[in-house]
């Protein structure tokens, strides 16, 4: 009998590649300033160098790195100004999607969103900062989809994965659970301008902490 190799298509091998670099740097293996080389890439990733390319490229629209040379392209180093206008477009869409969700979440969505913080409290009692950063996107990627707005879910898409990476900076781990279990009773209460104004201070507080993470406590004074 004769056997026969399955070729993963040239797609998937990229859509692989870049959602393995996009969480290498979300979380910290690749560092604002590292270069991207394509042979060491493909090499390490046991792929060929178009995909690795074709990855790189879609990186610099989602805008984790950028080309400082034709022939030298690195982690991009976050700048103030790039945490406060991200963290201003999500105080704009997530509050909205809050008070959303808060007047048309059902009983399974709230169990969700329970299930989610049982895990976020596990890993926050381990110390797992990936399971931290994973499990936290999740139960906001939730809250948005309670919203049931389509058009407000392709309005963060594109910034989703920047968003995740600044986050992650934020290592008030314990204080995050707290918000989001506050911001979750201010949901399940059904109560918009409830829900709405703790999302509101959870945005501003994690603003707050992601800067000084990065910057130092004078930049932290500027919210966004």
């Amino acid at each position: 009998m004769s056997s026969t190799t399955k070729i993963e298509p040239l797609g998937a091998v990229r859509e692989r590649v870049l959602a393995t670099l996009r969480q290498d740097i979300i979380a910290g293996r690749l560092r604002p300033g590292d270069r991207l080389v394509e042979r060491e890439l493909a090499e390490r990733l046991g792929v060929s160098r178009v995909p690795v390319r074709e990855a790189i490229r879609a990186l610099v629209v989602e805008g984790f790195v950028h080309f400082e040379s034709a022939r030298r392209t690195v982690v991009r180093r976050l700048t103030p100004a790039d945490v406060k206008e991200l963290f201003e477009l999500r105080e704009a869409l997530e509050v909205y999607a809050a008070g959303l969700a808060a007047a048309r979440a059902t009983p399974e969505d709230l169990a969700e969103v329970e299930r989610l913080l049982d895990q976020a409290a596990t890993a926050t009692e381990a110390g797992d900062a990936e399971a931290i950063t994973d499990v936290n996107s999740r139960l906001h990627d939730r809250i948005v989809a309670m919203a049931r707005n389509s058009l407000l879910l392709e309005a963060l898409e594109p910034v989703a994965g920047r968003l995740r990476w600044m986050t992650r900076r934020n290592e008030e781990w314990p204080q995050l659970l707290v918000e989001h279990r506050e911001l979750y009773e201010a949901i399940a209460s059904g109560d918009p301008a409830r829900a709405r104004a703790h999302a509101l201070a959870h945005v501003q507080t994690n603003y707050r902490s992601t800067v000084r993470q990065l910057f130092g406590e004078d930049a932290a004074e500027e919210g966004p």
